[in-house]
C-alpha cells in the first residue's frame, strides 16, 4: 500500500512541492467539471498555440518585393473534392467517337446551353448550366499514386520537400479566415463530413489552420455535428444537463480569478451557444423548404452542398465537401449509374442557388479529384469494366468569385490520354484562384519558424507550369 497523503487544511501552511500536486490535482479537476463538449470544442475553435501566427495583411508585399496581392474578387471557396479521382472521359470531357473500348455503356455528349460544349450524357442538369462555370480538360501531373496525387492537387506542391506544405483551404483560413482579428463560433474552414485523410491539410501552419470535419450526415433527421450534436439528446435535454453542470461546478468559486479556468468557461459557453443557440443553425437543414432540398438531392452529398452554401452565407471562408467514392477500379460503370445523377443534382443545384442569392460572384467553387482514370475500359476479370489511377490528364471545373463561366480550357487527344493542348499543373490552377482571393501568390506564407516559402512553386523550384489560368478570368 502506498504511504497515507497527509491532510493540510486549506488554511494552514503547506510544502511546496505539495501545493503544487494540490493545485495540479484540482486543475484537473476544474476541467473537468466543465464537460466534454467544451472540451471538444476548445480543440477545434480555440485551436492552439502552436500554429504559425496570421499574416497581419495579406495584401502586402512579401519581403523579396515580389508582386503584391491584387484586390479580391472572391470572399470564399467550396470545394467539392471527388476523392479517389473521378473518371474525366465520363463526366466533362467525353469522348463518344473513341469507340466502346473506351466509352463502355455510356457513349454519346449531351450538348449544353453553351454552344460547342459538351458534357457526359448522365450530367443533365450541368448540362443547362453551362454558362455558370468553366472547365479545365487538360489538367496534369502524371502522378497514379493517391497519397501523392492529392497531396499535389490540394497544396499545389510537389511531394518529397522537407516542409509538410498547407493545402489551399488552410492558406486561405491563415490569410482569410480571422480578417480584422475576429473569430466566430462557427469555424473558417469546414470539412463535410469526413477528413480527406491523405495528409495533414494544415502542414506548417499548424492546428489552428486545421479544418473542422463535421462527421455526421446531412441527409439525416438531425444533422447531427460531432463534437457539438449529441444525437441521443433533444434541445432540451441538452439544456438540462448544461444546468445540472453548472449547479455541481462548485470548484470554481474557489479559482475565480484562474485565467485558464475562464479559458474553459469561455469555450463551455461557445459549445454551448453553437449547440442551442443561433450559430448552431446553420447545420439545421429543417430551416430549409422542402422544394429545395429535394432539388439538391435528399442524400448524403446533395445535402453536404446544402449546407455548404448555407455555410458561405453565414461567412465560412473554406468549405469541402469531401466524396469518397471515386476510386472504380472495379464495376465502374454501375458505379456511375449510382453516383452521376447525385452528382449532377447537388453540384448544379449549388451552383444556380449561389447565383440566385447573388453569392456566385464572390465565392469560387472548385470541383475535382486528385487524378482521372484509365480512358480505356478494364474488362478483364477481376475489374469487370474498371477504370484505374490515371494521372496524365483530368478535368477540373471553376465557378464564381472571379470566374468566367462558358469556357473551355485547354484538351486532350480524341482518347483522353495524353494533354494536347495547354496543359494546366496543380499550381497554376491554385496561384489564380489565391490572385481572386486577394493572395499573392507569389508572396510568403506564415511559418511557425520564420522561414521564407511561397505560397506557390517558384521558378527556382524547378517545377512544370502552364502558367495561370489567366483565360478563365
Amino acid at each position: 500500500m502506498s504511504a497515507k497523503r497527509p491532510y493540510y487544511p486549506e488554511s494552514s501552511a503547506m510544502p511546496a512541492d505539495e501545493s503544487d500536486q494540490l493545485i495540479s490535482r484540482r486543475g484537473a479537476l476544474q476541467y473537468g467539471a466543465i464537460g466534454a463538449a467544451s472540451m471538444m470544442l476548445a480543440q477545434r475553435l480555440c485551436f492552439g498555440d502552436t500554429a504559425a501566427p496570421a499574416p497581419a495583411d495579406p495584401a502586402a508585399k512579401p519581403k523579396d518585393g515580389a508582386g503584391g496581392a491584387k484586390p479580391a474578387k472572391a470572399k470564399a471557396v467550396i470545394q467539392i473534392w471527388l476523392s479517389g479521382g473521378p473518371t474525366h472521359t465520363d463526366t466533362f470531357d467525353p469522348k463518344p467517337d473513341a469507340g466502346g473500348e473506351y466509352t463502355g455503356p455510356l457513349t454519346g455528349a449531351l450538348e449544353t446551353n453553351v454552344k460547342g460544349i459538351r458534357v457526359g450524357t448522365s450530367l443533365p442538369e450541368l448540362a443547362k448550366i453551362a454558362d455558370k462555370y468553366s472547365i479545365i480538360r487538360s489538367m496534369t501531373h502524371g502522378v497514379n499514386g493517391h497519397e501523392t496525387a492529392a497531396y499535389m492537387v490540394q497544396t499545389g506542391r510537389m511531394p518529397g520537400s522537407r516542409h509538410a506544405y498547407p493545402a489551399v483551404g488552410a492558406v486561405v483560413t491563415a490569410f482569410k479566415g480571422f480578417e480584422e482579428g475576429k473569430e466566430g463560433l462557427i469555424p473558417p474552414y469546414i470539412v463535410l463530413t469526413q477528413p480527406q485523410g491523405r495528409f495533414s491539410e494544415a502542414g506548417f501552419l499548424g492546428i489552428r489552420y486545421k479544418p473542422f470535419a463535421t462527421g455526421g450526415d446531412p441527409n439525416a433527421g438531425k444533422f447531427a455535428v460531432e463534437g457539438i450534436v449529441d444525437p441521443s439528446m433533444s434541445d432540451e435535454q441538452q439544456q438540462q444537463r448544461r444546468e445540472m453542470l453548472n449547479r455541481l461546478n462548485t470548484l470554481g468559486h474557489f479559482a475565480k480569478n484562474d485565467s485558464e479556468l475562464a479559458a474553459a468557461k469561455s469555450a463551455e459557453n461557445q459549445a454551448y451557444d453553437l449547440i442551442l443557440g443561433d450559430a448552431g443553425k446553420v447545420f439545421d437543414l429543417n430551416q430549409e423548404k422542402d422544394e429545395l432540398r429535394q432539388r439538391y438531392g435528399r442524400n448524403t452529398f446533395g445535402q453536404s452542398c446544402l449546407v455548404a452554401r448555407r455555410l458561405i452565407e453565414q461567412g465560412v471562408k473554406y468549405v469541402t465537401v469531401n466524396q469518397f467514392v471515386w476510386d472504380t477500379h472495379k464495376d465502374h460503370f454501375p458505379s456511375m449509374r449510382r453516383l452521376l445523377p447525385n452528382f449532377d443534382n447537388g453540384v448544379a443545384s449549388l451552383i444556380s442557388d449561389l447565383a440566385d442569392r447573388g453569392l456566385l460572384d464572390s465565392t469560387i467553387v472548385w470541383i475535382g479529384g486528385e487524378f482521372g482514370r484509365t480512358p480505356k475500359v478494364d474488362w478483364s476479370s477481376p475489374w469487370n469494366g474498371g477504370r484505374h489511377h490515371f494521372g496524365p490528364v483530368f478535368s477540373h471545373v471553376v465557378a464564381g468569385g472571379g470566374f468566367k463561366g462558358g469556357l473551355v480550357l485547354g484538351s486532350s487527344d480524341a482518347k483522353g490520354e495524353t494533354v494536347k493542348d495547354r496543359p494546366v499543373y496543380p499550381w497554376d490552377l491554385i496561384g489564380t484562384m489565391y490572385e481572386l482571393l486577394g493572395i499573392d501568390p507569389d508572396g510568403n506564407l506564415p511559418h511557425p519558424m520564420g522561414e521564407v516559402i511561397r505560397a506557390t512553386p517558384g521558378p527556382d523550384e524547378d517545377v512544370k507550369s502552364g502558367g495561370r489560368v489567366k483565360e478563365l478570368v
